[in-house]
């Protein structure tokens, strides 16, 4: 039986090699420059271990907004490619369900990738429902030119 745990901001790094399964085409070097820096705000993960080996992860946010409420939003979910197939990826939403109920969240949502067809189909077995679209736009450096300055009013 796999053991579910908060894994401590300290050991955060230990989950980069798993991070790495689901961003293939991210240097881990970036991985682990963004990793230290969402170590410094309200990030958590839940680790899946078996004995102490780390087999699966879950990111997780607890966010207040307008139109939901206090919610808990699962981010990064990847489970070893070994032990895909025992319903430990459901196990880890059931814990994230739970822990985001004893925090006083009343919703959850998360993002996946209009591509992710397996991924959307697990979500959707988790009662997830589709409400919209996620959209970004990637936005250029600032210049080293300051904008022209108006004379007057705007």
């Amino acid at each position: 039986m796999p053991d579910f745990r908060v894994i401590e901001k300290a050991d955060l790094d230990s989950i980069l090699p798993l991070l790495q399964l689901i961003n293939p085409t991210t240097e881990l070097s970036v991985l682990a420059e963004r990793l230290e820096a969402m170590k410094s705000t309200d990030y958590q993960c839940l680790g899946v271990f078996d004995g102490e080996r780390l087999i699966g992860v879950c990111g997780f946010w607890m966010l207040i907004k307008i139109y939901v409420g206090k919610h808990i939003e699962p981010d990064n979910v990847v489970i070893h490619p070994d032990y895909r197939g025992q319903g430990i990826g459901e196990q880890m939403i059931a814990w994230i369900f739970d822990y985001g109920r004893q925090h006083g969240c009343i919703a959850s949502e998360l993002n996946v990738y209009v591509q992710n067809s397996p991924g959307i189909k697990f979500w959707m077995n988790q009662g997830y429902k589709i409400l919209g679209f996620h959209m970004q736009k990637h936005l250029s450096p600032p210049s080293d030119t300051p904008p022209e300055t108006t004379q007057g009013h705007c």
